[in-house]
């Protein structure tokens, strides 16, 4: 369970330099940049180290893509602003766990122990416990039931995609190929970018046209200096997340149930505390400690059950 765990740590990483990301470009542009980068150099990666994934396998792995990174991350961004980034983390986390495990267990039979059943609860209550918010976000009520639809859909997304992955390593195995975990985030990423690209030229398609009308490309003063302050952290984000944390996200799945993997890496919130300590300056609440405690404890005992 070792990539799990280097998972969470990534995501948590990605999360921080994501959220500041986000806030200076806007939630759909700096979705769709970290994920054009992460691509680029996986697919450096792919070509010079890993191997070619074709037929089946590879398109199992790209539909993991575009539902889990694709979908998954524009719903996640939708949910944000209509019910706070705690509750969305929360749902998204909490209900990827026993959505990837009912799909997986209906489609490709895989089961866990009761013990492991228990843990996962574990798991889940602690990061309840830490993250739900007391007060929710400042929205009317037909924006907050927006907010927790996209983020159930976004949770559905990600516990989907999640068991595609799993397919496709099985598909791959039928076909004699032992993809690692890099080859198979870049085909998993390249998918995502389908999707993220397509929305983002859907939604700025007036300037595209404004673009082609001119026949030059004008970017503002305040536009370029956005990218001045943000491009490190647009680098980190994908560095981060879309590049080493679902390479790892990607190997764990390769040996490991998605109710196993999922739970662990549903701590990315807890390990991002101290994250948000140091470059937020945010300080962590008893309820927050208390919660991660309870969550790591089922961690490890769910990593030493079976």
């Amino acid at each position: 369970m070792f990539p799990a765990f280097l998972t969470t740590i990534c995501f948590s990483l990605s999360a921080i330099s994501g959220k500041r990301c986000a806030n200076t470009l806007g939630g759909l542009e700096a979705n769709f940049w970290r994920l054009a980068i992460a691509t680029i150099l996986l697919s450096i990666y792919a070509r010079l180290f890993g191997q070619t994934i074709s037929g089946a396998a590879g398109a199992a792995f790209m539909f993991s893509g575009m539902v889990g990174v694709g979908i998954g991350d524009m719903l996640f961004f939708q949910a944000l602003p209509r019910i706070g980034s705690r509750l969305t983390v929360l749902l998204i986390q909490c209900l990827s766990v026993p959505i990837a495990a009912t799909i997986e267990w209906l489609w490709l039979g895989t089961t866990l122990s009761a013990r492991q059943f228990i843990w996962v609860a574990v798991v889940l209550s602690g990061i309840s416990l830490a993250l739900f918010p007391i007060h929710h976000a400042t929205s009317s009520r037909k924006e907050k039931l927006a907010g927790v639809c996209f983020a159930i859909l976004a949770a559905v997304g990600n516990g989907f995609g999640a068991v595609l992955s799993r397919k496709a390593y099985r598909l791959a195995q039928a076909d004699g190929l032992n993809i690692d975990g890099a080859t198979a985030a870049y085909q998993r990423v390249l998918g995502g970018l389908l999707v993220a690209g397509t929305v983002i030229v859907l939604v700025r398609w007036p300037f595209i046209q404004s673009t082609f009308a001119k026949s030059k490309l004008v970017f503002t003063a305040d536009y370029k200096n956005k990218w001045r302050a943000v491009w490190p952290w647009v680098l980190t984000t994908s560095l981060a997340g879309q590049t080493l944390g679902v390479t790892c996200f990607q190997w764990a799945l390769k040996n490991n149930p998605t109710a196993v993997v999922l739970p662990i890496v549903a701590m990315t919130p807890l390990v991002a505390i101290p994250f948000a300590c140091w470059l937020e300056k945010e300080r962590p609440t008893l309820r927050s400690v208390i919660g991660g405690i309870i969550a790591v404890a089922g961690v490890i005992a769910l990593v030493t059950s079976k």
